[in-house]
């Protein structure tokens, strides 16, 4: 029985909203055939409501496996598919919310320059064009990405280590503390976290907190954010669930960010729960990273977290207030890019795949990629078997024990295409490798959230940091060969896949692209 009911006052209210979005569906489902069979001529509508999505699709500026995706739902479903796509096909937003966005947008692009107009860029287009290039592509498709020099910035191999630093900045909060993360979870990780948090409201600093709602929707109470408003910590849900049916709910925040008092930030892959560092063991050794920033670059993260709690809100927070409490350290040497992704309408393009893409397009020597999933487009396959095909090193470094049993079968039916092709694929034998890093020819690098699936690709709000000639960019490679030496190559001998298990990667890849 106690255990009922701590199921009940955990999920209860997110199967009470369920429940009444399936009911809302067949509501509209069921009216229209109550209508269709009174009136008849009500058929001839649907036939043209039926005629104009397929039109709409095909017609729609996105990627063709989407199309393809909405078709197969339309064709199999017919009036009902339709009804499906118009209802969920892509997010609209009403003029309350684009009025209030575009204050949003005023505020985060006040000091913002272009490309050309970037004291750090002159030059740059004559001396390095790949560089420019590529610093130009992130500048205008996620607008208030700026390059930063100023920064000193340091690169965790493994969570345990991370959470050690960030603990130890916690306690030199003077201003405020900036938190985001796709999932917290009750544990020693997020005690001890919480206890400094607590601490440092009483001592009159100012704590935002916001966490995924369906990130955390097993791994903390429901009314998480009135506990944690208790305690004077200003703390929200990112898209919380509500018994309205709505594609928003497709779009969570996957992002890791934390800012403190505007000069030092975190970013990467852990999120805060104890598997992320090792106390909890669920896949094997978890291996995990990210970096810590300081001085000019965290600016970038600051207003990243701003953007989405104000997105998630209806304030418009004083951004140049917040970013001014950041002060230039001793440059590093490297130059720091933090940007954010996210879905359309809110952004225009798939900012984290175009970076990916650039990098996989101008690179020379190598590419060393590590990501939990391997879940791409026609056009990041085509990219990586390209690089391998004129001769660039390409290596992916994948878990071996996966998260989830399908998105496994999913991963190793991606490798053999692409191992033929001459793109090196290992496992991390261990355990699960969550890390979500590029390092290309020891000048180009990233870090942060973004997964190669469609799900950060497409529908998340992530974020990371593209790096060029810093020193984490040898830090990161130095830690892609290490665990490389502990893992295994899967050879055409070890990669046995059946047929079931081809069909069920041709109906994941299928729907991916709407999921």
């Amino acid at each position: 029985m106690e255990k009922l009911y701590t199921f009940i006052s955990r999920f209860g209210f997110y199967l009470f909203c369920a429940l009444a979005i399936i009911i809302e569906i067949l509501a509209v489902i069921l009216f229209f055939v109550y209508l269709a069979d009174k009136a008849p001529f009500l058929w001839i509508l649907l036939l043209i409501v039926y005629l104009g999505s397929i039109l709409s699709i095909i017609n729609k500026n996105t990627a063709p496996e989407n199309k393809v995706a909405w078709l197969i739902i339309v064709f199999m479903l017919p009036g009902v598919g339709s009804l499906f796509y118009v209802m969920f096909f892509e997010r609209r937003i009403s003029k309350v919310e684009r009025q209030h966005f575009q204050k949003i947008e005023k505020r985060a692009l006040r000091h913002v320059l272009l490309p050309g107009e970037h004291p750090l860029l002159q030059g740059t287009h004559l001396s390095d064009p790949p560089t420019y290039n590529q610093l130009h592509a992130l500048m205008m498709t996620d607008p208030t990405a700026q390059p930063y020099t100023d920064t000193q910035a340091q690169y965790f191999s493994i969570g345990e280590s991370m959470w050690a630093k960030m603990l130890e900045d916690l306690r030199q909060a003077k201003h405020f503390i900036f938190m985001e993360y796709y999932i917290v979870e009750l544990g020693q990780m997020w005690d001890s976290i919480l206890d400094i948090l607590t601490q440092k409201v009483k001592e009159g600093v100012e704590v935002r907190f916001m966490y995924d709602d369906i990130g955390c929707m097993v791994t903390l109470p429901n009314d998480y954010d009135v506990q944690l408003q208790k305690l004077g910590i200003k703390a929200t849900p990112f898209n919380r669930v509500t018994p309205k049916a709505s594609v928003v709910y497709n779009n969570r925040s996957h992002r890791k960010i934390l800012v403190i008092d505007g000069q030092v930030g975190y970013t990467g892959g852990i999120n805060l729960a104890d598997e992320y560092v090792n106390i909890k063991e669920r896949f094997g050794h978890w291996k995990d990273g990210g970096m810590r920033l300081e001085g000019m670059a965290v600016q970038a993260l600051t207003k990243l977290f701003l953007l989405n709690w104000d997105i998630n809100s209806i304030e418009v927070s004083d951004f140049n207030h917040y970013q001014s409490f950041t002060q230039p350290v001793t440059s590093d040497g490297g130059l720091y890019v933090p940007y954010g992704s996210g879905p359309k309408p809110i952004y225009e393009h798939h900012v984290g795949k175009i970076v990916y893409l650039n990098l996989l397009k101008q690179a020379q020597h190598y590419v060393y990629i590590t990501t939990p999933y391997l879940i791409i487009d026609y056009d990041l396959t085509e990219d990586l078997k390209n690089a391998a095909l004129r001769g660039v090193e390409v290596i992916i470094l994948m878990p071996f024990i996966a998260d989830k049993p399908l998105i496994q079968i999913v991963n190793r039916s991606a490798y053999q295409e692409l191992r033929h092709a001459g793109v090196r694929i290992f496992e991390y034998t261990p355990g699960f490798i969550h890390s979500k890093n590029f390092v290309v020819d020891d000048i180009y690098g990233v870090i942060g959230t973004i997964n190669l699936d469609y799900r950060s690709l497409v529908h998340h709000y992530e974020n990371a940091v593209f790096m060029y000639n810093s020193p984490v960019i040898a830090d990161s490679k130095k830690d892609f060969l290490e665990a490389l030496a502990v893992s295994q190559e899967i050879h055409d001998d070890t990669l046995k896949i059946s047929f079931r298990h081809k069909v069920i990667k041709g109906l994941v890849e299928v729907f991916a692209p709407m999921l």
